[in-house]
């Protein structure tokens, strides 16, 4: 849904600004002050979940509507069969959003402006309604229905969806203005390839993306510094860092197939970004079987990298994560008030322990822990790693460590959003591994952090748990963070978490 730039202002929150003065020039900064004004920091809301989600309710709502109805009828307990009328608000349930479908009433404009498709929900409750009439008067089965009942249910089922469509609305419409539908993007390459595509799309309807800027590793001369509306905020390596700054959902390239080199040094830049990339294959003179395309709006792209956890997986992760984790804080709190009186009796200063680690997207965050060293030696950035026999460590803080119930205090940054239960361990910003830091060591190590790090990982259930000192531990660590990002199911994070007890038996490598 394209909104208007007024409606899209917003002011721009500090931290996503700190740092602008690095930005080679005056004019960069200017720029990117400005994109960034323009974007909605809150998180995108998919309008496909959405669709889906009323769907559900409304066939929820149906089916429960006329259920209540049957329960308050005072005739109904004297029926001869009130079984026979649970089939009939199932069927009702699943026919509805079957039949609203048709009348195209989950499209976000519908379910924007409620008012102005009242008359298809009448329409659609109602043919369900003589679809069931008809197929009473077939079967025979009129004597065996209330008729009260069946007429209270059509009139306090149509009530019903008609009150739970202006309360959808008001959620709606309220995404809408923070801009929370839109998907936000930029262009990788600039020139004709990219007015062309930005002519395209805005000739397109229903694309759901706004594009905010241009980056473009070219100069002025060979890629200018403005394509219609649009400025040139910068170049490739600057694009890594303006997606971590603002809400970037997705990347549109134009370069052609044919500049295929330049076109993987780009890509290999850009994958660890928690972001969809698109090749525009609106200008392409290859072109592929259908089928070969995804679309926004009616222009053509192919799909090379897609979002990790992308629309219901990271809904259905976020469950997942509050849920366990809730749950876990409670089983768990005698075993934490153990380990947190036997710190204190054992040495003075603080039972937690606050770390600032790499967390999605790069960004910091504090991950809290039992304290395992002594007080005077704690060591927040992880600069020197604990080894074996390590004099830093108190004798609780060995045994915590190598059982890991240390991390146990981490459920409450799964409860504050900060972690998930299963992913990518966080590490400390200046951990090191054959002394240099994790970055330089690995390549690509940035791409494990397009998802929420992890209390346990897909990593330390496969022996890769513990110290990181060498080139090899870490490149197995990150190999198979990034394999467990790819193969991402609920089933597969069920299985870690079911594994990771047995996997703390193995302390080989915990000090």
């Amino acid at each position: 849904m394209r909104m208007s730039a007024d409606k899209l202002l917003k002011v721009v929150p500090a931290e996503v600004l700190e740092g602008l003065p690095e930005l080679p020039g005056v004019k960069t900064q200017e720029a990117w002050s400005t994109a960034l004004a323009s974007l909605a920091q809150a998180p995108l809301i998919s309008t496909r979940v959405i669709a889906a989600t009323t769907r559900f309710a409304e066939g929820l709502l149906v089916a429960i509507s006329g259920l209540l109805f049957a329960a308050f009828y005072p005739g109904f307990g004297s029926l001869a069969e009130p079984a026979i009328y649970l089939p009939l608000m199932v069927a009702a349930g699943v026919a509805l959003p079957l039949i609203a479908e048709v009348f195209k009433l989950y499209r976000i404009g519908a379910l924007q402006a409620p008012s102005e498709h009242i008359s298809k929900l009448v329409a659609a409750w109602s043919l369900l309604f003589a679809t069931i009439a008809v197929g009473v008067l077939f079967t025979k089965a009129g004597g065996d229905y209330s008729r009260v009942w069946l007429f209270s249910w059509y009139f306090g089922g149509l009530s019903l969806l008609t009150a739970g469509r202006a309360v959808s609305a008001t959620m709606v419409r309220r995404w809408n203005t923070n801009g929370q539908l839109d998907r936000h993007a930029v262009l990788v390459g600039g020139g004709q390839a990219a007015a062309d595509l930005i002519a395209a799309l805005d000739g397109s309807h229903n694309t759901n993306v706004s594009v905010v800027g241009v980056f473009d590793d070219r100069d002025d001369n060979r890629s200018p510094p403005q394509v219609g509306k649009l400025v040139k905020l910068g170049n490739v390596s600057e694009l890594v860092d303006f997606v971590r700054r603002a809400r970037i959902d997705m990347l549109l390239v134009t370069l052609p197939l044919a500049a295929e080199e330049r076109l993987l040094q780009i890509l290999k830049r850009l994958w660890i970004l928690p972001v969809d990339i698109r090749l525009s294959a609106y200008s392409q003179k290859l072109h592929y079987r259908p089928r070969a395309y995804s679309y926004i709006g009616n222009v053509p792209f192919l799909d090379v990298f897609d979002k990790p956890l992308g629309e219901w997986g990271n809904i259905i992760k976020t469950i997942e994560d509050k849920v366990i984790a809730a749950i876990a804080v409670v089983l768990l709190a005698p075993v934490m008030a153990a380990v947190a009186l036997a710190i204190k009796l054992e040495s003075c200063g603080p039972v937690f322990f606050k770390q600032k680690r790499f967390g999605f997207n790069n960004e910091l965050i504090e991950v809290y822990k039992f304290r395992s060293m002594h007080h005077n030696m704690s060591d927040a950035d992880a600069a020197k790693l604990v080894t074996k026999g390590d004099l830093r460590v108190t004798r609780v803080g060995r045994f915590i460590r190598k059982t890991s119930l240390d991390e146990l205090p981490q459920f409450f940054n799964v409860l504050r959003g900060e972690l998930s239960l299963v992913g990518p361990r966080p590490h400390a910003t200046k951990a090191k591994a054959a002394d240099q830091l994790y970055n330089d060591v690995v390549d690509g190590y940035f791409a494990r952090h397009r998802v929420k790090p992890g209390i346990t990982g897909w990593a330390q259930i496969n022996g890769w748990r513990g110290e990181t000192d060498t080139t090899e531990k870490l490149q197995r660590r990150v190999d198979h963070d990034l394999y467990y990002i790819e193969n991402w199911s609920l089933a597969l994070d069920l299985y870690v978490l079911w594994r990771t007890p047995f996997s703390l038996l193995n302390s080989e490598n915990a000090y």
